[in-house]
């Protein structure tokens, strides 16, 4: 029902610009504002506290029925001519943030279109934000328990509501907060201003939709790369950090986080590493070659997905080496995809413990990142978080591959929208509408997989979480 008001922004957009559309986006908020609003008059119940059961299905839920209302514009509008697998996975690359498209010429699509693509990323950003946050902590999801750990006041809830209100509050003030001062920059740096506001809103959320096919790169504005570069960065940080900052006053909180240093030692030594290879390549000058560097590698790294207009042109060893870095993402608790920083951080810990328990076996050792002690829990599940994340994009590009799509595509598809990054490469370097019905599919499922850690939907597969 909520949901539902979010089409009405782009409705009045489309009745501004004397477009058509507007009936489609109405049409979508009359049909599920009205059947939310009677499923909500019929079930609710006061008071109701959600077992974490309950949890793992709401997620599934949400996230299903807000890809098909969100591919529902698309899908209505004749004048697009998209199938309704364009339109669901247009849809689902919107609401993770992923930014892959089926558009071949984005900057043809009615303003309205342009700015619901925006919201849509922006929307989902901040669903993510409060799955990351405030949900997938309480249910133990690879690891996020000892995030939560260090939680302040209203994130530490050992519980779904009525603290999750309040959490999404002050996480919405924060996100909005961003995106405000996102989009203000890139109008300073020369952009028009609805194209600023659209991509302030896909930067903030890591979504990577833009109002252009070429993406940032069609202004060839270096102060525009800087601009996207340093918030995909900014958005890249756990959000929790950025609520404490503000609440107590104080950049402390990022100091002392040891997940952000080693996030940012990453990412320092991915840009000069492909610094390195761009003008060794003597596609820039070495000033040309650090901007773009510096832009492409913290888009791809944190799963923006926002572009250089020729990235596709460089070689293909430093595109593969960008693809491998989406599997790394950002820090925990931000709008990012891919495994997150701290999983990483955890098993560099854990690896280099093993080494230290083997020359001194009867030393008493513990694993710790930050002041927190590692248990044996949370290293289980940060294992097995990883090996089936990684298992599963080993299955889908097999799939891929066996659906006739040379290696490097069903990869870089693959890493494009497991990690929830939307830059292909290969035969999807420029659209991924290149894909057949049941690929395009098949990817929606992978950018839901890789949005809700993998876990919520395997766990609905099990018997044994049907048993109680």
């Amino acid at each position: 029902m909520l949901y539902s008001l979010t089409m009405l922004l782009p409705a009045l957009m489309a009745l501004f610009n004397r477009d058509r559309s507007y009936l489609d986006f109405l049409s979508t908020f009359a049909l599920f504002f009205s059947g939310g609003t009677g499923l909500w008059a019929i079930t609710r119940s006061p008071g109701l506290q959600l077992r974490t059961q309950d949890g793992f299905i709401i997620i599934v839920l949400f996230w299903l029925l807000f890809s098909i209302i969100s591919a529902m514009p698309f899908w209505l509008n004749d004048s697009l001519g998209f199938s309704f697998a364009d339109a669901m996975f247009e849809g689902v690359s919107g609401i993770t943030t992923t930014g892959a498209t089926v558009v071949e010429s984005v900057s043809e699509l009615p303003k309205a279109y342009l700015l619901y693509r925006a919201q849509l990323n922006f929307i989902g950003g901040l669903g993510v934000i409060v799955l990351a946050v405030a949900v997938l902590p309480l249910l133990g999801i690879g690891g996020m328990k000892l995030y939560q750990s260090e939680m302040p006041g209203p994130f530490r809830e050992e519980r779904l509501t009525p603290r999750l209100a309040d959490t999404a509050k002050s996480l919405w003030l924060v996100y909005t907060a961003l995106g405000v001062s996102c989009s203000l920059a890139y109008w300073m740096a020369g952009l028009p201003i609805f194209d600023a506001i659209c991509h302030g809103l896909s930067t903030v959320s890591l979504g990577g939709f833009s109002t252009h096919s070429e993406s940032l790169g069609f202004y060839q504005n270096h102060a525009a790369e800087l601009v996207g570069g340093a918030f995909s960065l900014l958005s890249g940080l756990n959000f929790t950090l950025w609520y404490m900052a503000l609440i107590k006053r104080t950049l402390k909180p990022f100091k002392n986080n040891a997940e952000l240093r080693f996030f940012l030692a990453v990412v320092t030594v991915a840009v000069l590493i492909t610094a390195w290879q761009i003008w060794h390549a003597g596609m820039y000058d070495a000033t040309d070659s650090l901007i773009h560097a510096f832009f492409l590698t913290s888009s791809m790294i944190t799963d923006n997905g926002l572009a250089t207009a020729d990235y596709a042109s460089w070689p293909s060893h430093t595109i593969i080496f960008l693809l491998i870095a989406s599997f790394f993402g950002g820090c925990v608790g931000s709008t990012c995809g891919g495994i997150k920083a701290l999983r990483f951080l955890v098993l560099f810990r854990q690896s280099r413990h093993e080494v230290h328990q083997l020359a001194h076996p009867r030393a008493i050792l513990s694993v710790r990142v930050g002041n927190s002690v590692v248990s044996d829990r949370v290293l289980r599940s940060v294992w097995s978080f990883f090996f089936l994340y990684v298992s599963m994009t080993v299955v889908l590009v097999w799939l891929l591959n066996m659906m006739g799509y040379d290696l490097l595509t069903s990869f870089a598809t693959v890493a494009a929208c497991i990690n929830n990054m939307g830059l292909g490469f290969g035969e999807t370097a420029s659209t991924f509408g290149t894909l057949n019905d049941t690929a395009k599919y098949l990817m929606c499922a992978a950018m839901l997989m890789g949005r809700l850690e993998i876990y919520p939907l395997l766990i609905l597969c099990s018997r044994f979480f049907w048993r109680s």
